[in-house]
């Protein structure tokens, strides 16, 4: 009758309410398997983004009897930013040459480089570059910690922060309790973590290895790569790392760029499918040997370690 309101009877109401609640479950079910999706997707896309990137890129020098000598050729590459990239072969290749024109250390005769859209002088002024060379190169009369901070010493950074971010690179290193000690006071070894951490010190965004641990015995050559390893995974740094020995870059790296000499040339690219993190057990694996033989039959002329 009119004026009166229908009574909804109690098994109807809690359908009611039940399918409500169904549908808005799947609503939110759907929203938050889409935004997983997309949030998967900017990750990926993230893990994608080019930082370098080469452009038939060459070098020639002149001889003492003013020839021409290629130091490299029509070399195209792209790095994605957080790689960890080998660039790998034997004398006379032009990994170190690749290496310094993307380091701003060698202008190239040909092609170019673009690193985060710049060229490499652009990004090397915004001290987004790192380098760890062969040798350490530490200053006898400064302490370790000292050591590690000359750069920001050199930039201009206040003291406090000179020292505190010195003794969070000491630490990442393992060699907090050496603060005060002197170079000569330390092994090669760990000479080289000291050059590793003076290199983070202005936490650049892309580091430069050319052959670190090229000088050091079998067994602190091991404990090194584990322990950069561990540093590049906690920093999430781009590292281009020079080296003449297959297993290393096989050990070390997401892709190995194998060069081949005379004239230096980028002969093939290797990716390094093995599962991370990884620990010196994965050298006895049958698919080590096997990524090993992939990267020495790369190769074009020349005889590599």
């Amino acid at each position: 009758m009119p004026g009166q309101i229908e009574t909804i009877p109690a098994d109807r109401y809690t359908a009611t309410i039940r399918n409500t609640a169904t549908g808005l479950i799947q609503s939110v079910t759907v929203f938050l398997f889409l935004l997983q999706e997309r949030n998967e997707e900017a990750v990926m896309s993230k893990e994608r983004e080019i930082e370098i990137k080469t452009r038939n890129l060459g070098v020639t020098f002149k001889d003492d009897q003013d020839k021409d000598v290629v130091a490299l050729t029509n070399v195209n590459l792209e790095i994605c930013k957080g790689e960890f990239i080998a660039l790998l072969g034997p004398s006379g290749c032009g990994k170190t040459t690749l290496l310094r024109c993307m380091a701003d250390l060698q202008k190239p005769t040909e092609g170019d480089v673009h690193i985060q859209g710049m060229t490499p002088k652009e990004v090397r002024l915004q001290q987004k570059f790192g380098f760890v060379f062969q040798q350490p190169v530490l200053f006898d009369w400064r302490t370790v910690k000292k050591n590690i901070e000359l750069p920001m010493e050199i930039m201009g950074r206040s003291k406090g922060e000179r020292s505190d971010r010195a003794d969070e690179m000491l630490e990442m290193v393992g060699l907090k309790e050496f603060a005060n000690h002197y170079p000569k006071q330390l092994s090669g070894g760990m000479q080289q973590r000291a050059n590793i951490a003076r290199a983070f010190g202005l936490d650049p965004d892309i580091l430069f290895m050319d052959e670190p641990f090229s000088a050091l015995d079998e067994f602190t050559k091991e404990k090194l790569h584990e322990d950069l390893l561990r540093i590049w995974r906690a920093t999430n740094k781009t590292i281009l790392f020079v080296t003449h020995n297959i297993q290393e870059g096989v050990f070390l790296s997401d892709r190995i760029c194998v060069l081949s000499p005379h004239p230096g040339r980028l002969s093939a690219i290797v990716d390094i499918d093995i599962e991370r993190p990884r620990s010196l057990e994965v050298k006895d694996s049958v698919h080590f040997t096997e990524l090993v033989a992939k990267v020495r039959n790369s190769f074009e002329g020349g005889s590599i370690a």
